[in-house]
């Protein structure tokens, strides 16, 4: 009788709405994201079947798998603590195995070393400087990362988690900063690529759009990870868009891959455009006698083949 009477004393100090609950929303609204991610993945293998870029969809059955694995580790948390031990408060302070396993730090690094892939791909014919230098970094910020699963893995209780919040912090304002450093980075490499054709521009223009858009998208995630912990320490608000940050990272990237199917209404001009200055070279190469009036070299465009190299090896096309 005493035990029953503490437990009901227990339960009305328990917010589950501003806790539980609040993991239950997240785990519906990353269920809504992971059938983003499988729209993603099979737009690209429907998209890239033709082709032989066997190293693009291994990755993207490696990111496949991780986002479904992360899902069912956020939903056996869950189905833990609201369902298996319903009305056991003793249990909703213990941390669940499921929870300690942080499947969405494997997620984010791997992002980001595809990213700096994807920066020495677009940097080629240039100076390797930028892409190296990012390189470094991330690599660097990986031990901010394992310094966080290992303060997680330490927790066995829900107060714990308020006295690791430093690693919190300091581990969502990394992969923040190294948000801007890419997409910044990308966008500079994007920007030099610009020529005189406007169709080239234009998707030059729609591809920097993509990194600006995604990259912001991941930081206010983060953002909003940080803000909520600090304002809200003590329930789990924080802890549910923790949950989307992971598949919105999988979902920019698959996002990134897609680019040439989203804009591919605007290639055809550009293969036209660069067709067109091939047949008129070899047109006047064949006929000498035949009067042509050739650009000067202020106003030829430059470098249309050379770009279109580095949009492929940008969008995997």
């Amino acid at each position: 009788m005493h035990i029953k009477n503490m437990m009901m004393d227990l339960i009305p100090q328990l917010d589950l709405g501003s806790t539980f609950g609040a993991l239950f929303i997240g785990v519906i609204v990353s269920a809504v994201l992971f059938g983003a991610t499988n729209v993603q993945a099979f737009v690209y293998f429907q998209t890239h079947r033709d082709t032989g870029r066997t190293f693009y969809k291994l990755v993207v059955i490696w990111l496949w798998i991780l986002d479904a694995l992360h899902l069912a580790l956020i939903i056996h948390c869950v189905y833990y603590y609201l369902v298996i031990n319903y009305a056991n408060i003793g249990a909703l302070t213990d941390v669940v195995w499921s929870f300690k396993i942080i499947i969405d730090v494997f997620i984010i690094y791997g992002v980001h070393v595809l990213y700096v892939h994807r920066l020495w791909m677009v940097s080629k014919g240039r100076s390797r400087a930028l892409p190296i230098t990012v390189g470094i970094i991330v690599i660097l910020v990986s031990g901010v990362a394992i310094t966080l699963m290992w303060a997680i893995y330490q927790c066995h209780v829900f107060t714990d988690l308020v006295t690791i919040e430093w690693s919190t912090y300091m581990t969502l304002g990394t992969t923040t900063f190294l948000d801007i450093v890419i997409a910044s980075s990308l966008s500079y490499l994007l920007a030099t690529s610009r020529t005189g054709f406007s169709s080239t521009n234009s998707l030059i223009t729609k591809l920097m759009g993509y990194t600006i858009n995604t990259g912001c998208l991941t930081s206010m995630c983060s953002m909003a990870v940080m803000i909520t912990c600090a304002m809200m320490p003590n329930n789990f608000i924080f802890l549910s868009i923790q949950f989307l940050v992971a598949k919105l990272y999988v979902n920019s990237f698959l996002a990134l891959l897609n680019a040439p199917y989203y804009l591919k209404p605007n290639t055809g001009t550009i293969d036209s455009s660069v067709c067109a200055t091939a047949c008129r070279r070899t047109r006047n190469s064949t006929h000498p006698d035949d009067e042509v009036v050739h650009p000067t070299p202020s106003v030829m465009p430059q470098g249309p083949i050379e770009v279109m190299v580095e949009m492929n090896s940008f969008s995997s096309v």
